[in-house]
Formats: structure tokens, C-alpha cells, sequence
């Protein structure tokens, strides 16, 4: 049997309100809120009787997921928001985007901070990553020519 797609990334925030607005200034669409909880949700997590509000937000072609999600129990035990780029595990969702220099105007207004630079790799792309809502890791790409 193939793998059919990759179905969606999560990400753990703390304020979910916040997290749904950044990301719906970037281009997502809120496909919808909901809260997950029990033991049957706590069997697939190894966490046990849980309580998660979830945010899916979908790309605009349809393809793409992110859900992000808020555990109101059990309480969150790590925080990996602030690791540096070269830090073992997930690192960064990257989205492309029409224009980044207007991508980034628009997410500055809601705090996003680029981390380095904006660089060309060849005449391919524009590439940057920046920090978005609680120092969240995200990378922007602007496919040229």
C-alpha cells in the first residue's frame, strides 16, 4: 500500500485566537474549530483523558493543513517555540507566497519578526524565515521568473 498525501502539520500555541488571525492574514482559510477530549483522543496521544481546542486551517488551493491547537489538560510539559534553526526535531512550516515583500509588511502588523535576511537562491526563489505568533518558526518562498 502507498502513502496517499500528507494530511496536515500541527502546532501547539497557546493562544489559539491569536494563532488563527496570524495565519489567516498569511492566506489560510479556518476550515473549522473544534474541542477534542476523552480518553479515546488521549489513546491515539498516549496522554491520557484530554482536553484540546483545535483550530484547521487550509491552504488556499485546498491541498495543505495546519492544525493548531491549544491543550487546556493536561498541561503543556515543553517549549520548543524558541529553538534556533538548528535544533533536532520539527523546525518550521514554509509556505509560498505571490509577494514577500507585501507577505511581510502585512505579517509585521501582527508581530512577525524576520529572523535573518530575505536572500535569492539563484533565479529560483526569494526565501526568509520569520517568527510569527509565539516565536513560532515560519518560512516564506516567493517562487520567481
Amino acid at each position: 500500500m502507498a502513502l496517499k498525501r500528507m494530511d496536515n502539520m500541527g502546532i501547539v500555541v497557546e493562544d489559539l485566537g491569536v494563532a488563527i488571525d496570524f495565519f489567516r492574514e498569511l492566506g489560510l482559510e479556518l476550515e473549522g474549530r473544534a474541542t477534542v477530549e476523552g480518553a479515546w483522543a488521549g489513546r491515539i496521544t498516549g496522554l491520557g483523558d484530554q482536553r484540546v481546542e483545535i483550530a484547521m486551517m487550509r491552504t488556499p488551493d485546498g491541498h495543505g493543513r495546519l492544525e493548531l491547537s491549544r491543550f487546556l489538560a493536561p498541561a503543556v510539559v515543553a517549549d520548543h517555540r524558541h529553538a534556533p534553526v538548528n535544533a533536532l526535531g520539527y523546525l518550521r512550516v514554509m509556505f509560498t507566497v505571490d509577494d514577500i515583500d507585501e507577505t511581510l509588511e502585512r505579517l509585521r502588523a501582527r508581530g512577525a519578526q524576520l529572523v535573518g535576511d530575505v536572500v535569492q537562491y539563484e533565479d529560483t526563489y526569494r526565501l526568509c524565515y520569520i517568527r510569527g505568533p509565539e516565536g513560532l518558526l515560519i518560512g516564506l518562498a516567493q517562487e520567481l521568473g
